[in-house]
């Protein structure tokens, strides 16, 4: 524990305790959740949008459903929609990437030139127009943000890229007559590893938010299957009276984007030091 602290600091040790803390409730969301077949959707309009009580410890919805079963659910669809729009930046922004940067020359502007016009439009605006696009969904969604999400990894690995090229064993690979591919996979992909997975880490955060918000325009994951940002979308039209209904799954989003960021900030600081000490 000691060692971790001194690794990633405070914030970054409780910031990572809290991530996989609700990695866990996802995992074990059918275990742990007072009221299981709510938390699926199962309606129970008797008890509709009661305030917290001893039964409900954070209310209900409009159909009478657990909150906090709800959230725990939810958390399931929310942390995989935003883990899942970073796993799938990374496997067409970094190949990318790696190839413009080893390459350079035409390859690097054909490629770059095509990243650029991603990055020409607002990231939310692309992201809505795909989803519209693609229509509503779990799967649908994930793709819609990945679309604008992969040029920023593309540049971060072709940095990574330009810089490696040049190196004294990427050289000598090369002359020994290493094909391009296997130099990129064994020598070059492995050393990008650290930098993208800091920045990974500080993605996932935004993903979840951007996810969140095409769900609360009715574009991401479908009822009845629990979604934060679906849940505050419900919530609006009765608030603030029932105020529990959006603030419990706003406060959820605002608490797991934080953990990731300071998360991702504590491994861009220690990767900064461990930089420093190797000059």
């Amino acid at each position: 524990m000691s060692r971790l602290v001194h690794r990633l600091g405070w914030p970054g040790t409780l910031a990572l305790f809290c991530v996989l803390g609700f990695v866990a409730v996802g995992i074990l969301a059918p275990w742990i959740a007072p009221w299981p077949a709510q938390g699926a959707g199962a309606p129970n309009v008797a008890a509709k949008l009661t305030p917290p009580s001893a039964d409900y410890w954070l209310g209900t919805d409009h159909l009478g459903r657990d909150m906090l079963s709800r959230l725990i659910y939810a958390t399931r669809i929310s942390l995989s929609n935003g883990m899942l729009i970073v796993a799938f930046s990374l496997l067409i922004g970094l190949p990318v990437g790696l190839a413009a940067g080893y390459f350079g020359g035409w390859v690097d502007e054909a490629l770059m030139r095509v990243t650029d016009v991603f990055l020409a439009f607002p990231a939310l605006l692309l992201a809505v127009l795909m989803a519209a696009a693609l229509g509503p969904g779990f799967l649908n969604s994930v793709i819609a943000v990945s679309v604008t999400w992969w040029p920023w990894y593309a540049r971060l690995a072709r940095a990574e890229g330009l810089v490696l090229r040049g190196q004294p064993y990427v050289e000598a690979a090369r002359l020994a007559g290493v094909s391009h591919p296997r130099i990129i996979l064994r020598h070059i992909l492995p050393a990008t590893a650290r930098p993208l997975t800091v920045q990974a880490a500080l993605d996932v955060g935004p993903a979840l938010l951007t996810a969140a918000a095409l769900s609360f325009l009715g574009l991401g994951v479908l009822p009845p299957t629990a979604d934060w940002g679906q849940m505050v979308d419900a919530g609006r039209k009765f608030f603030p009276d029932r105020w529990w209904y959006s603030a419990m799954p706003g406060v959820t989003i605002f608490i797991v984007a934080l953990s990731f960021s300071v998360l991702g900030d504590a491994l861009r600081d220690r990767r900064k030091g461990a930089a420093r000490a190797s000059v």
